[in-house]
């Protein structure tokens, strides 16, 4: 698959459905990669054209040092991107750190934002400082591995833990955490150092979609809840029995608000 070279670093994309159609951009959580959107990806690309791509310092991307890995700069590499690939006004979503991105670009850049989804994220600065930084300490110093357990159940509902029916998409996940460096702890470090997004997203005019799972162990529903109260058009779906990552635990219904905020989104333009 290929890589694309834009704002000073490169970036790892797949790019999949009808080159023009209508694009949606699929922006991944921390601790993952452009795959937790395959079941995603299955499903429009029938109808749009789907990127997925891998942060700076994340997946397939480039290497980044820890302070060229803030929010802002990861929200300006995907502007750079959708610009690089020509994708015009395009849905915007992203799961936790993805969805602090998608946060920034409907904010800053509503003309490349035809749409806004966010799932398990949060428009406000990190409350759980005092909880993850011994986890960001942690990775720093000896990587994904020991940590997996605690880096599964951030990421995953208790349903999805204890579902016999998801142990393989478990399987698949906790070995790629715990094969995960200990650069990963810088991205950790950005995430949990972020700043807010809110005060700046007020008033937005992109219709925001913001879906959390009533299980998350990261970030809670009423989160999700102030997010969509920041905007003029903004609408909250909270999912059941699942966690952190709706996307891979949830998929069928994940599709279905998607796919519904999308065509809602695209009558209004």
């Amino acid at each position: 698959m290929p890589k694309i070279r834009v704002n000073d670093t490169e970036l790892y994309y797949e790019d999949d459905g009808p080159r023009d159609a209508p694009a949606i951009v699929f922006t991944h959580s921390l601790f993952f990669n452009s795959n937790m959107f395959y079941k995603q990806a299955d499903y429009f690309s029938k109808e749009y054209r789907v990127i997925r791509y891998d942060h700076r310092g994340q997946g397939r991307s480039a290497a980044a040092p820890l302070e060229e890995q803030d929010t802002d700069t990861l929200a300006d590499d995907a502007t750079a991107l959708i610009e690089a690939l020509d994708l015009g006004k395009c849905h915007v979503v992203g799961n936790s750190l993805g969805g602090f991105i998608a946060l920034r670009l409907a904010a800053r850049r509503p003309d490349l934002t035809a749409s806004c989804a966010v799932l398990g994220s949060s428009g406000e600065a990190e409350y759980k400082v005092a909880e993850f930084q011994p986890i960001v300490d942690n990775l720093q110093r000896v990587g994904g591995a020991p940590l997996v357990d605690t880096l599964l159940y951030v990421m995953f509902g208790d349903a999805s833990l204890t579902d016999p029916g998801f142990a393989d998409e478990l399987a698949y996940w906790r070995k790629y955490m715990s094969q995960l460096g200990t650069s990963i702890g810088n991205a950790a470090y950005q995430v949990v150092h972020r700043r807010g997004i809110l005060d700046e997203l007020r008033g937005s005019k992109v219709p925001v979609l913001a879906i959390a799972g009533e299980e998350d162990h990261a970030y809670t529903v009423p989160l999700a809840q102030n997010i969509a109260n920041a905007v003029i058009d903004g609408r909250m779906e909270k999912v059941p029995k699942a966690g952190h990552s709706v996307a891979l635990e949830s998929p069928a219904l994940v599709n279905a608000l998607l796919e519904s905020h999308f065509s809602r989104a695209s009558a209004l333009h």
